[in-house]
């Protein structure tokens, strides 16, 4: 009992009497029952409380966001039904043909996704959004333990995305440069080795690129001699397959049995991890940047998990593009022979002097993104954007990346075509206009005598609409290390081989503007022709059937 409560009650009857024993039980009857109905009376108010401002936000989002142009919600579920019966960007195109720029979606009742279209509003949106939406910081912390790399709240991602783009783009550049031409034997002998009929399916050949590529310019030649590295490729795709799924339930399903399959995955991943971190120690270069709060390596394997995923799309579009343009292909050999001609270390490309590949490279992530949409969010504030529109805290805010970047009005009237040619100006100034709309077929002759024709690089950050890597706050901060990595990594493959489409793929052929960004482009199988072809003892490294 309360020490206090006992003086007050030997105060109040001297002890051994029957009155005080009566008058005691009574007393503490009386005391159960207020504590008991405070307590009540407590939770009361709480629970009311806490309901009263949960439902005084889902009207503020509801007032908020009926101010927003968007087609009325059909049902209480709102769009979620429409959604997963047609193509997100067709149902986005509809939407902003007929109520403009910014337009709004309802996913359920307390769930709003607000589509923005104008370059320019896009732009402001992505400097003052800075949150990510907590599912994709969910997804990586369960499946590789707590990051501060891969975390929703911008706040917490901020000094640890400084210190990346540090280490990528200034301390491991140069080893991006290095390691593509010695990493191409191993990838294309590993392809040779897995798939013997003599094709190689455009989608894992490019995710193997991508794997490795990564991994050695991280790890260094540790990694390219590590005898675990094809387990831990699988188990990584294992995973990335499987993560948002799971870290989709609100509450983690610890009753499914293919949770438990998948933990354990994560689990062997983790160790893997530690196993090449060890081994490669002293040329690791990221070891310390570790959090102590961290999950060990969670940063390591997000990265790994990230950059696979968003790098390999890149590559795979890059290798059908080259394939079902034959001609772009010999003039960037050329382009590559002349960069090595002019480079004092005949072992080293230089990406700087390869404007056609770079231009390549940019004009692939235009047309074909990583992903339909580039979504953002603002976790804890209203989004105030200089239009009048006032985006409620915890909406979805995204942009429609095909939509936005095949857009006529910032991309000219080929913006549905492949023309690396955009990103392009000859020495000798010409008009934006000319360089625009010009097809690949106009410049077959432009090319011929590259000693007579200089092209230089338009940086594409100028066009706003440009958004592969994103912009802002959140922007990809591995963009001019994914970007010189890929360089190297195709300056190195074209040098061996070229790349054509297998005769039986189902797009042997040139595509048409329509089917230029169609994701079924990347399902193709390829032929790698050792030497180019432009030998006559050259032997294809896969032969075609």
């Amino acid at each position: 009992m309360n020490p206090f409560l006992c003086f007050v009650l030997q105060a109040w009857n001297p002890p051994g009497s029957c009155e005080f024993s009566r008058e005691t039980s009574r007393f503490l009857r009386d005391y159960a029952v207020w504590e008991i109905n405070a307590f009540l009376w407590i939770s009361l108010i709480s629970i009311t409380y806490f309901l009263t401002h949960k439902l005084f936000k889902l009207f503020k989002l509801w007032n908020q966001g009926s101010k927003i142009p968007g087609p009325p919600s059909p049902s209480f579920y709102g769009h979620f039904s429409t959604l997963s019966k047609q193509n997100l960007t067709e149902v986005l195109s509809d939407s902003h043909g007929e109520y403009g720029s910014i337009v709004k979606l309802w996913l359920s009742p307390k769930q709003l996704l607000v589509s923005i279209k104008e370059p320019e509003v896009i732009r402001e949106m992505l400097w003052k959004a800075k949150d990510k939406l907590p599912l994709t910081g969910k997804a990586f912390d369960l499946a590789f333990g707590q990051s501060t790399l891969f975390a929703s709240s911008f706040d917490k991602v901020e000094k640890r995305r400084e210190s990346l783009a540090s280490e990528l783009n200034v301390k491991l550049l140069d080893r991006a440069n290095l390691i593509p031409t010695r990493a191409v034997d191993r990838i294309m002998a590993e392809l040779h080795q897995n798939m013997p009929k003599g094709r190689a399916d455009c989608r894992m050949a490019s995710q193997h690129m991508a794997f490795t590529l990564l991994g050695a310019t991280i790890f260094g030649d540790t990694f390219l001699a590590w005898s675990k590295a094809t387990i831990y490729e699988e188990l990584l795709m294992m995973v990335a397959k499987d993560a948002c799924f799971w870290a989709s339930y609100s509450v983690t399903p610890f009753w499914e049995q293919g949770f438990w399959r998948y933990r354990r995955l994560c689990k062997k991943l983790k160790c893997l991890t530690r196993d090449l971190v060890q081994q490669c120690s002293k040329n690791y270069k990221f070891n310390g940047h570790l959090n102590v709060r961290d999950e060990p390596y969670g940063n390591i394997m997000g990265m790994l998990f990230h950059g696979c995923l968003t790098t390999g799309g890149l590559i795979s579009n890059m290798l059908l593009r080259l394939a079902t343009h034959p001609e772009l292909q010999h003039k960037i050999l050329s382009e590559i022979i002349m960069a090595r001609k002019g480079s004092e270390d005949k072992d080293q490309p230089i990406a700087e002097k390869m404007p056609l590949l770079l231009a390549t490279i940019y004009e692939s992530a235009r047309v074909m993104p990583a992903g339909p949409l580039l979504q953002r969010c603002s976790l804890q504030h209203d989004l105030r954007l200089k239009s009048g529109i006032i985006v409620p805290a915890g909406a979805i805010v995204v942009v429609p990346m095909q939509l936005v970047q095949t857009d006529d009005s910032s991309w000219g009237n080929d913006a549905g075509k492949f023309n690396p040619y955009r990103f392009l100006s000859k020495t000798e100034k010409i008009s934006a206009s000319q360089n625009m709309d010009t097809s690949i077929a106009g410049h077959a002759e432009e090319l011929k005598d590259q000693s007579k024709s200089s092209f230089a690089l338009n940086d594409p950050n100028e066009n706003v609409a440009f958004l592969p890597f994103g912009a802002g706050t959140r922007s990809c901060v591995c963009q001019k290390f994914v970007i010189q990595g890929i360089a190297t990594l195709f300056a190195s493959l074209l040098e061996q081989y070229e790349v054509r489409l297998n005769p039986g793929s189902k797009t042997n052929s040139k595509l048409s503007s329509t089917d230029s960004i169609s994701r079924d482009f990347l399902s193709s199988e390829l032929v790698f022709l050792f030497d180019g072809g432009r030998h006559p003892d050259s032997r294809p490294l896969f032969p075609p059937k």
